[in-house]
């Protein structure tokens, strides 16, 4: 499907709204100097971001349920630029950094799944895929503009600077949701009599099948996310660049592998409009367990190929994420869409919390003390079990009731 002007302007708000979210992995190589952190210290800051975020996502969700997603969209894009500015401002030790940085997470995730929502209600069962493919690629876009901000920024003015100049993103976003969103109905689902969550949701084997799916794919994503950039800059230091030059490189590097979730979160949505949710998920949660556990011992492979195995990573990686959720709006019904977004989230983004601190400490467990580990391969690994995990998930789905439900006219 094509974007219309409604989605466009909603794709356009979400990009501004995540281009605070790679900030810190990007310039993450020189805070680990200049706050002196250990890798576990460092990945403890993305646990707080991604646990902040899961909370976020879960109290947001449950809310839009009650008072209606475009309302609760709208609160959130305010407290999004408020605490996005707090953090470019004042967060100036590892401290500051880890509290202001959840401050962000926490008033991020009704500019989410509330967006899911409302994608759910505007379009059919058979054009949904394509639609929440295309929001999750303006987050993918997103996480790009804040690498590609984040590199130059740091060769001019240092941290602080990058810092401040992702910050102006989510101000931007704001003004954007507000306008958009000025002539979008605020709709309430009541529930069913008789459905409670439970039979709607966690008697539910499809949509549980799914959770579960996402939560391992969390866990990969989120891991990846956070240390990726590092791992490129330690890639390029050991090639002989100079260390902030190798991480001015690494944001850009890193930047083109979000570009490429960007196309495959338009394109695998749309594809499993035609070929059924769990031909597309097996199949791309296969080979991001690859790419994971293979990525990291690449660290001294010449710098085309760590971009090649990278960009592929990359895609299909964030590719199953608009077909994951998707297939859960397909799941589970109207009234309490909310609820199962917020426990899908819950589990999915508190699995991502934990994965970069894990990441970070076999790091520490496999490297001599030091800012600029050269053994990454086994804390890819780590990622790689996820990988795995989702891809039985998605070997578990029955294709004739994912294409069942997508032929189904919609309701709403």
């Amino acid at each position: 499907m094509r974007l219309d002007g409604w989605l466009l302007a909603v794709c356009a708000a979400r990009t501004c709204m995540t281009s605070v979210f790679m900030t810190y992995a990007a310039v993450l190589p020189v805070l680990r100097t200049e706050w002196g952190m250990s890798g576990t210290a460092a990945g403890s800051v993305s646990t707080g971001f991604q646990a902040g975020y899961a909370v976020s996502l879960v109290v947001f969700s449950a809310l839009a349920d009650r008072v209606g997603a475009r309302r609760v969209f709208l609160y959130s894009a305010w407290l999004s630029a408020v605490s996005a500015l707090a953090f470019g401002f004042w967060a100036r030790s590892y401290t500051t950094g880890l509290v202001l940085y959840t401050l962000v997470a926490l008033s991020q995730g009704g500019t989410y799944t509330t967006a899911i929502m409302l994608i759910a209600d505007r379009y059919p069962r058979e054009r949904r895929g394509a639609a929440v493919g295309w929001l999750i690629a303006s987050s993918s876009a997103g996480y790009a503009l804040s690498l590609l901000l984040s590199g130059p920024s740091l060769a001019w003015g240092g941290y602080e600077t990058a810092f401040v100049v992702s910050a102006c993103g989510p101000v931007v976003g704001v003004v954007v949701v507000w306008l958009v969103l000025r002539g979008t109905p605020n709709v309430v689902h009541p529930p069913g009599t008789g459905v409670r969550f439970g039979t709607a949701v966690l008697k539910n084997r499809p949509a549980m099948r799914l959770i579960l799916g996402y939560t391992f794919h969390s866990w990969e994503l989120l891991g990846m996310w956070a240390w990726t950039p590092a791992f490129v800059a330690a890639s390029f230091a050991v090639s002989g660049a100079g260390s902030v030059r190798a991480v001015e490189l690494a944001s850009y590097v890193s930047a083109s592998f979000h570009l490429m979730g960007l196309a495959a979160s338009s394109s695998m949505g749309r594809l499993s409009d035609g070929l059924g949710r769990r031909v597309v998920l097996l199949g791309l949660a296969a080979t991001s367990a690859a790419c994971s556990l293979a990525f990291g011992w690449l660290i001294a492979a010449p710098i085309a190929v760590v971009v090649v195995v990278g960009a592929l990573y990359g895609f299909s990686a964030l590719g199953d994420s608009p077909v994951l959720s998707t297939a859960l709006t397909e799941a589970v019904s109207a009234p309490y869409l909310g609820a199962a977004l917020a426990l899908r989230s819950f589990l999915g983004f508190g699995a991502g919390a934990v994965a970069p601190i894990v990441f970070g400490r076999i790091l520490d467990l496999t490297n001599v003390p030091g800012p600029s580990p050269t053994t990454w391969g086994w804390a890819f690994v780590t990622l790689g079990l996820g990988g795995l995990a989702a891809a039985y998930c998605a070997r578990g789905l029955a294709p004739d009731r994912v294409k069942a439900l997508r032929a189904t006219p919609s309701v709403r």
